[in-house]
């Protein structure tokens, strides 16, 4: 191998540096043009419909808080870089592109038609994440992972436990909860890894009969 070479990064690397820039670009534009990033890295129903379709896939990149960054690329990075390894550029790049929209979409209906909220802003990557996660114990059901970062489980379990306080959460919005969650995003998200998960294991049959 040539002294020269440079390995090129990992989509798990790309999307960890894209969120960063977006991240920063809150903190440098907000003081220049804050109408800007509100506009385009900002996901609503209200938003979609006036024709921001784009947000549905900017929010995905976007983070304004530090806290929330790092906690979803943490997870991210654990999570991405056996994805990538097992399933390729390519394919990784769809999960998280799928389950970032799944996640989108998740948010503008659960917004608009349970909690009556169509101006209700949401970014971040935890619908994609979420649908990431879901691949990964789909795919490793009894590999373990830690709940929380902190309780060890097996994967299927940690996938389970997850859902029900996904909908504990989203219920408790429908009845009037203030808590600044997107649930809606996490379980669409989540809906879109499982979905790709039973693309992906129809494509493999087909492939491994040949």
């Amino acid at each position: 191998m040539s002294e020269n070479y440079i390995k090129s990064p990992t989509v798990v690397d790309l999307i960890i540096r894209w969120n960063i820039f977006i991240f920063i670009l809150w903190y440098v534009l907000i003081l220049i043009n804050p109408v800007f990033m509100e506009k385009n890295f900002l996901l609503s129903w209200t938003a979609v419909t006036e024709g921001r379709v784009w947000t549905l896939l900017t929010s995905v990149f976007s983070h304004n808080l530090f806290f929330h960054l790092f906690i979803n690329m943490y997870f991210f990075y654990g999570f991405g870089k056996v994805l990538e390894g097992l399933l390729g550029r390519k394919r990784f790049l769809k999960l998280y592109l799928v389950s970032g929209l799944c996640g989108s979409f998740g948010h503008c209906l659960v917004s608009f038609f349970l909690l009556n909220q169509p101006d209700l802003m949401a970014l971040g990557a935890s619908g994609a994440i979420a649908g990431v996660i879901v691949f990964f114990g789909l795919m490793f059901p009894r590999e373990k992972v830690y709940f929380l970062g902190l309780i060890p489980l097996s994967a299927m379990w940690a996938i389970f436990i997850f859902i029900i306080f996904e909908l504990r959460g989203l219920f408790a919005q429908a009845q009037g909860s203030m808590a600044p969650i997107g649930y809606g995003a996490h379980l669409g998200g989540a809906l879109g890894g499982f979905f790709y998960y039973l693309n992906y294991r129809s494509i493999f049959k087909v492939f491994s009969e040949r």
